[in-house]
């Protein structure tokens, strides 16, 4: 636990910050986001494609910053080509206990709440969506996690705010798609419904040219633990508009860029996957009996 002025009251946490950062290098993690929080949950700062090199430098004086200051340290991992890294958050324990054997990663995110990450090869499109679908985990997961060693600072929390925690490592374990089908943690995969007339128009048109209104998507997301609207489901809800609108994934992913924030921070792999999600998440509601 991490007592209320923000120091720690055990343990090596900044050997452990480095330990999780060497964790998502050993399975092809080449840069990271590093961004600050407050206690409400508002950013107070961001260093964008940090290397390994500089992320470690880093650790000895963000640590202990972030506990002096109640600020979350997060940090999102880049992997290079051919390897996808899946974050299953808020798994249920039995989700978790089937998916284990193929986690590189186990955190411990709160007293009750534990994620798993895996790093799948030459993954397809949609089947980091598949996999957060097959096993119940959080489908919004943005691919960002607070640090090893480091305090949850939420309000709700107070005072005594727990310690981010690597339950399990298996360093550099990667997994093949065919690996995680087999373990029967993947959902099927849905057929793409033939385009209706009602979406595209007879010419092969896109039923319009105009794109949804990002601030009314933020206006309508869920409120996150600052009070403030969720931007990642604004995102997610955003570009299931513009899917329904006709528009492709890489046009939507790339008009993301434009309109958000969160997704110009954090990049090209995001937006693609934001839209990817969302595609799914429509094509899995499309397939459902209409009744």
């Amino acid at each position: 636990m991490i007592n209320g002025n923000g120091s720690a009251d055990a343990g090596e946490p900044i050997a452990e910050a480095l330990r999780l950062l060497d964790l998502f290098a050993s399975v092809g993690a080449e840069a990271f986001d590093i961004t600050h929080t407050n206690l409400q949950q508002e950013k107070r700062g961001f260093r964008p494609a940090q290397s390994l090199a500089q992320a470690r430098q880093s650790m000895p004086y963000l640590v202990p910053s972030a506990a002096r200051r109640q600020n979350n340290l997060i940090v999102r991992p880049r992997a290079g080509d051919g390897v996808t890294l899946v974050q299953l958050d808020d798994l249920a324990p039995d989700a978790l206990a089937r998916i284990a054997p193929a986690a590189f990663l186990i955190l411990r995110t709160s007293p009750r709440g534990q994620q798993a990450w895996v790093a799948v090869t030459n993954a397809p499109r949609g089947f980091a969506a598949r996999l957060k679908e097959g096993t119940g985990a959080d489908k919004e997961a943005s691919g960002a996690t607070r640090v090893a060693g480091t305090a949850n600072f939420k309000p709700a929390y107070a005072p005594n705010f727990p310690r981010i925690l690597i339950d399990a490592a298996q360093p550099g374990l990667r997994v093949t798609t065919q690996t995680l089908d087999a373990m029967g943690v993947v959902a099927p995969a849905r057929p793409v419904p033939a385009a209706s007339p009602s979406a595209v128009a007879s010419s092969g048109e896109l039923r319009t040219r105009k794109w949804p209104s990002y601030a009314r998507c933020l206006e309508g997301a869920p409120l996150g633990p600052g009070g403030n609207p969720k931007r990642t489901s604004a995102d997610f809800i955003w570009c299931k508009i513009a899917l329904s609108w006709g528009h492709g994934i890489e046009a939507t992913a790339d008009r993301l860029l434009e309109e958000s924030a969160k997704a110009r921070e954090n990049g090209e792999a995001y937006a693609r996957q934001t839209a990817e999600h969302a595609d799914y998440a429509a094509r899995q509601r499309n397939a459902l009996p209409r009744g």
